[in-house]
This record gives C-alpha cells, sequence and structure tokens, in this order.
C-alpha cells in the first residue's frame, strides 16, 4: 500500500487524541457566530436542527479510497452511501443497494440498485457507479482498500444490477461492501482524485458546503438521500476535537453539542450533566512482532512476550475503567469471538523468565526498539512489563513507520484496529500473508488459509456459520505475529438534547436522531 499514513489511518493504539489547547480557543471563536446565527439546537426553537460535533478523526482525506480504511470512515459516511451497511447485530442491510442475490455457484453476487437515486453533483446512482467505485479502490495507486478486494475479479454494469464476479467462492461480499469497504463517490468527481479529496461527491445523508483542511467541514440534510424522510438533522459543523481538556467546556458551552471524549474525561463529562456513553465497537490494541527476525524466529521468545503482557494494566491506566482486556480482534458475544481461545496466554512473568532462560537469554541479554509513529503511553506500559522479566526496551519514535500501516522491516511495533465490517476481513488483515497489520508478512499462521476458505463458502445465514467462523478466529490467533492487549472504548459525550444513537457496532448512523425535539 503505498503513501504515508495519516494519524487517521491509523488503529487507536495511534491516533493521537490531544491537540494544541489554543486550537479550542480557536474553534470556540470560529464558532460562536454560528451558533448565534443559527439560534441553537432546535428547529422547535425557530433554527435549524445542527450537530456541532467535536470528532477526534476529523478526515485527513475526503476521498473514501484513500480515507475509508481508517476510523474517519465514520464522519466519511456524512456524506457517502454505501450498497450495504450494518444494523445494531452486526449484519448486511440494504443501503444504495435494495437487495442482492447470488448466483447457484457463490461466486458472483448481484446487487440490484434503489432506482432514482442520484449524487450530490446530479449524476446518477446506477450499476456504473459501482462498477467505478470497486475498480478505482482496486488500482488507484494510493487506495487503501486494494488488499479488501482480492475475492472480486470483475464488476459488470447493467443498469441499476452491478453483477460482481468473484475469484472464488466467497459469501462475505454484503459484509465487505459496507460503509467502511466501499464508501461510493460520483463517477463524474472520482476523474479527478485529487479534487475529490478536497471536495467529496457522494450519495449519503449529507452533503459539504465548506471544508477547512484539518479543521472544520460543514454539511447540509441532502433531500436526495434515499433514506432522507428519516434524517432529521438539518444540519453539521464537524470540527477537529481540540486539547481534551477543553472538549468538556465545549460541549457545556454549545460550542459542541457531540463530541469524541478521551477516558479522562468521562467523569468531567457526567458531572457537567452530559451524556457519557459508549458506542458499540471493535477496537482492539496489539503488540505487533516480526517474526523473520531475531530474537522473534524464536518461539520460546514470543511466547515469553506473550506470558509477560499484562493486559489489566493497560485498562487501567489508559481507559478508567471503560475498556476491556482482549486476547483478540472481537468482543466477547460477537459471532466471531471464539470462547476456546480465551485466556490462552494469561499474565504469567515467572513462566516468561523461564522460556528465557531455555532460549538461553539471560536477563539483559534482549535489547529491542519498540519503533512507533508518535508518544503512546502504551508503549511505556511495555516497556515496564517486558524490563519485569529481562527484556530491554528502547522506545523509538519514527514518523516515516508506515507506507501506510506497518513497513514490513520493523522487528517490534503496536498498532490497534477499529474492527470491519466482516468479520473475515479483520482476519485477514491481522493474520493474513498479506494483511496490512501483519508485521511479518507472508508469515500466516499453518491452517489458518483453508480455514478463511470455509468462511468464505459457508453463507452468512448457514446454522454452521458461528462455528467455521470461530474455527477461523481459532486458527488466526495461532499467529505468533500478535500479541493482543486491550480494547479502547468508543466513548462518546453529548447535549441530551441529541437524541439517542443507534446502537450499530464500529458505527455512527444518524438515522432517526433528533436534535432538541425536531
Amino acid at each position: 500500500m503505498p503513501g504515508r499514513p495519516t494519524p487517521q489511518h491509523l488503529g487507536p493504539a495511534f491516533r493521537p487524541r490531544l491537540r494544541a489547547a489554543a486550537l479550542g480557543t480557536v474553534l470556540t471563536t470560529l464558532l460562536a457566530p454560528a451558533l448565534s446565527a443559527c439560534g441553537g439546537d432546535s428547529a422547535a426553537a425557530g433554527g435549524s436542527a445542527t450537530l456541532r460535533w467535536a470528532s477526534s478523526y476529523f478526515p485527513a482525506h475526503w476521498d473514501p479510497v484513500v480515507g475509508g480504511s481508517g476510523a474517519q470512515f465514520r464522519e466519511l459516511a456524512l456524506v457517502y452511501a454505501s450498497l450495504t451497511k450494518t444494523d445494531e447485530k452486526g449484519d448486511a442491510v440494504p443501503d444504495l443497494a435494495k437487495s442482492w442475490q447470488y448466483n447457484a455457484k457463490g461466486d458472483e453476487i448481484t446487487f440490484h440498485l434503489r432506482p432514482g437515486l442520484k449524487f450530490s453533483d446530479g449524476e446518477p446512482v446506477n450499476a456504473a457507479a459501482v462498477k467505478a467505485a470497486v475498480e478505482r479502490a482496486k488500482k488507484q495507486k494510493n487506495s487503501a482498500l486494494f488488499g479488501d478486494l482480492t475475492s472480486v475479479r470483475s464488476v459488470d454494469a447493467k443498469g441499476l444490477d452491478a453483477v460482481v464476479h468473484l475469484t472464488q467462492v466467497d459469501y462475505q461480499i454484503p459484509q465487505l461492501f459496507g460503509e467502511r469497504v466501499l464508501q461510493i463517490a460520483s463517477p463524474r468527481a472520482a476523474k479527478s482524485p485529487d479534487k475529490l479529496d478536497r471536495n467529496p461527491v457522494g450519495a449519503g445523508p449529507f452533503t459539504v458546503t465548506q471544508i477547512v483542511p484539518g479543521t472544520k467541514a460543514v454539511l447540509k440534510k441532502n433531500p436526495d438521500y434515499w433514506d432522507a424522510k428519516n434524517i432529521h438533522i438539518d444540519n453539521v459543523e464537524l470540527t477537529s476535537a481540540p486539547d481534551a481538556s477543553t472538549v468538556v467546556s465545549g460541549l457545556q458551552t454549545g460550542v459542541y453539542n457531540f463530541a469524541d471524549i478521551a477516558p479522562s474525561q468521562a467523569k468531567a463529562a457526567k458531572k457537567a450533566g452530559l451524556d457519557v456513553f459508549v458506542q458499540p465497537g471493535f477496537n482492539a490494541s496489539n503488540i505487533s512482532l516480526n517474526v523473520n527476525k531475531a530474537p522473534f524466529d524464536d518461539d520460546k521468545v514470543v511466547d515469553a512476550v506473550r506470558y509477560a503482557i499484562n493486559r489489566q494494566e493497560f485498562v487501567d491506566k489508559l481507559t478508567f475503567g471503560y475498556g476491556e482486556t482482549t486476547d483478540q480482534p472481537f468482543p466477547k458475544g460477537y459471532v466471531a469471538y471464539d470462547p476456546e481461545s480465551a485466556d490462552t496466554y494469561p499474565y504469567y512473568p515467572a513462566k516468561s523468565r523461564k522460556l528465557l532462560a531455555e532460549a538461553g537469554h539471560k536477563p539483559g541479554d534482549i535489547k529491542l526498539n519498540l519503533v512507533i509513529p508518535a508518544e503512546d503511553p502504551q508503549a511505556e506500559i511495555v516497556q515496564s512489563q517486558l524490563a519485569k522479566v529481562g527484556i530491554t526496551v528502547t522506545i523509538k519514535i519514527d514518523k516515516n513507520w508506515a507506507t501506510p500501516f506497518f513497513a514490513k522491516d520493523l522487528t517490534f511495533s503496536l498498532y490497534g484496529t477499529t474492527g470491519r465490517d466482516s468479520a473475515l476481513q479483520t482476519l485477514t488483515a491481522h493474520f493474513g500473508p498479506n494483511g496490512p497489520l501483519n508485521l511479518s508478512s507472508p508469515y500466516e499462521p499453518a491452517g489458518f488459509e483453508a480455514a478463511v476458505a470455509k468462511v468464505r463458502q459457508t453463507p452468512l445465514d448457514s446454522p454452521d456459520y458461528a462455528k467455521v467462523l470461530q474455527a477461523a478466529t481459532r486458527a488466526g490467533l495461532a499467529s505468533r505475529a500478535l500479541v493482543f492487549t486491550y480494547s479502547q472504548p468508543n466513548l462518546i459525550a453529548k447535549s441530551r438534547s441529541v437524541s439517542a444513537l443507534p446502537k450499530n457496532p464500529a458505527h455512527i448512523d444518524w438515522t432517526g436522531v433528533t436534535i432538541g425535539g425536531n
């Protein structure tokens, strides 16, 4: 994947949450006139219903082919719609496509698009637009999505029917073509990807009227969105979140009415009378090892690291109790979570030291550089925990850390993911030989490829699907390349004038949401 990552490309392990405090003052100054002009939140108060969102994931790229792989896909979904989207169960449901069907063999799927839709530049939403979106995601030089589309051979456009020909039997496509991997842009606008990156044109619930790069975007409701009747927000002011310490005061004073917040701010937000909640997600952080390089080419050293990690310390020190320990990339209770793999490598520092001794290493023998792209308190926890078993870790910050994701010549690093709509995509991203989150490419655990193939060949509504999927998770977790640590919450604070959000995992869906009783 060519190109250098922005913080938004990266998982929660490397998303800088803190900005300069001065930025909060600047944004307050910028937004104050807008607040007085709009008459507050509520349409009932004589103004328009305006969402004022302080986002920790403000898009560095508005082209979904470039920016859609990172956590900012939630913000891009204000502008772009997809063939499918995810419901509260995590299942694929209609979006731009009203329905879909596979052929008998399972190597071709036809998406039937809704009639009469158009992009905000007037271009029709049809199968030709789907074909263009897929081809661009597969071929554009700076695409962050091409690795997710290996099952797609080609797309035939037949009016409102997009016929997707697959390289293999793959029943995951409705999940895959959701909000994250195939947000569809106007083909006319996408002929100039650089312009699209600055001026997004989609068929989503809102259209952009102004963008201040890296700082602010102003949007208005799209009357041509297919489900516009259930979008009750008239305007959106999206701003890059300032220093965490100023977000709560911004919510109190009405500069914002919705904000991503750091766990350290949750107590203050609750005390201020704000609604604080965790939006469901698939966040998972990990320690990444390159098993192609010493000392991790020795299984005993890898296991020593596994037993040296105290996951609870990450939760206690970094999430203020809102996060959870994890030893796999899925939350407990999710269909892909494998109970059989739980707690396979518990915290056991004595065993870690014993394994290192068996591998011929005395305390202090192993010296490692932990290379990360920015300051990260996780790194200090890893450094401290490994020091207790005799491994010396030096933290190195390299802004050119990835291209994007991992530069595969690293030996030791950290990573975090926000998950994928397709559980299988999450697995192949972490454990597959070409997975963007697999520092040890082309290594993959034995049996993983066969387990993945079986998942692809199993329809999502099959009674065997959960069992087959969990077996693939189990096969992936045999990887020596990743040690999962904890899950950072999707923590949000909002004014009580903003109604509750749908609990769609990993997504923020504005369907049915009201502001101020409108």
